[in-house]
């Protein structure tokens, strides 16, 4: 079948500037001969050597480009977008499917980690990938995920918030990076063996870091009793009755610690021990001050800018729906990656 236009390999059409304007330059052209009065042969000769230099300029930086973001692995060469479409099969219009390693790429998560309420959500999926998912990632999303983790630890470190969550994170990471290095050929890793020690000992790293951090304030009970193996005299406060009661009142329910009283052998309420057995009867429900949406109508996964919503009416996403928001169901880390599970 013959092929009808422009060469699609070509670099495109080279121009020149006259005084009526941009004109498109054509080397073997009878109508170039109507116009060479116009131009000079001097001018003609130094546009054609500005376009030819322009061409080498553009080509070396597109080269330079390319090795910068193949080369860094600090670097995100991404679509960032509000929403992606979430494909499970091709059908007479859509071919292929949306992968999980796709979603984090297009889904702009190093924002996200700047927004408080989604902190928390991006560290607890961030964490269930590295248990389970880290090897069906591709290679940009790998890239991506240790980028967005980077970005992470700096924060925190910085502001010294929620230290214990990412010590979680990284301890996980940490023992699923031990396991496929030492497994190496049996399990399929993206990249040279070299790469992933390298990623295992920048991990190691932080977690030094983060044991080395001063916490202003405590963060839970665990706090309190690590503080208490410092001094003894720290460990006579970590002990104190009034402390633990207070912390029991304000997790729990009369009720619900007083159908689980436990007396010491001196006949007291042991508050610090019914503390932590009323954790063991009542969870604590995971919760979020903002997740990824996801629209049944229109199988659509998105971030919700609720500012937008409010101002402009701002569904988040083109939905066709009557009621957009009937068709919203908040979308749970675990949920997020059961999506792309086929």
């Amino acid at each position: 079948m013959p092929f009808l236009g422009q060469d699609w390999r070509s670099p495109g059409w080279s121009w020149i500037k006259t005084e009526d304007g941009w004109k498109r330059f054509e080397y073997f052209n009878h109508k170039l001969g109507d116009n060479i009065n116009e131009l000079s042969l001097e001018e003609l000769d130094n546009d054609k050597e500005n376009v030819y230099v322009g061409d080498v300029c553009e080509v070396a930086a597109k080269k330079r480009k390319k090795d910068f973001f193949n080369n860094n692995t600090k670097s995100q060469f991404l679509f960032q977008e509000r929403w992606i479409y979430v494909q499970k099969e091709s059908t007479r219009e859509r071919h292929g499917y949306c992968t999980l390693g796709e979603a984090f790429n297009r889904l702009d998560f190093s924002s996200a980690i700047q927004d408080v309420r989604r902190f928390n959500y991006v560290v607890n999926l961030l964490q269930l990938i590295a248990k389970s998912q880290l090897t069906s990632l591709s290679g940009a999303a790998q890239k991506n995920y240790f980028n967005v983790l980077e970005k992470i630890v700096r924060k925190v470190l910085d502001d010294h918030q929620n230290p214990r969550l990412i010590k979680a994170l990284l301890n996980d990471l940490s023992s699923t990076l031990c396991i496929l290095i030492r497994e190496v050929g049996k399990s399929v890793l993206i990249g040279n063996i070299n790469i992933w020690v390298c990623r295992l000992e920048t991990i190691l790293n932080w977690q030094q870091q983060l044991n080395n951090l001063q916490i202003p304030k405590f963060s839970d009970a665990c706090d309190i009793i690590n503080l208490g193996q410092a001094t003894p005299t720290l460990h006579m406060l970590s002990e104190d009755r009034q402390l633990w009661k207070k912390l029991c009142q304000f997790h729990f329910a009369e009720k619900q610690f007083c159908r689980h009283l436990i007396l010491s052998e001196k006949g007291h309420v042991d508050w610090k021990l019914m503390f932590f057995t009323l954790q063991k009867y009542y969870p604590q429900k995971e919760q979020y001050g903002d997740t990824l949406q996801f629209c049944k109508h229109c199988s659509i996964l998105f971030w919700n800018d609720r500012h937008l919503a409010l101002i402009f009416k701002d569904s988040g996403h083109p939905c066709t729906a009557n009621d957009p928001d009937s068709c919203l169901t908040p979308v749970s880390p675990q949920h997020f990656i059961d999506l792309f599970k086929f």
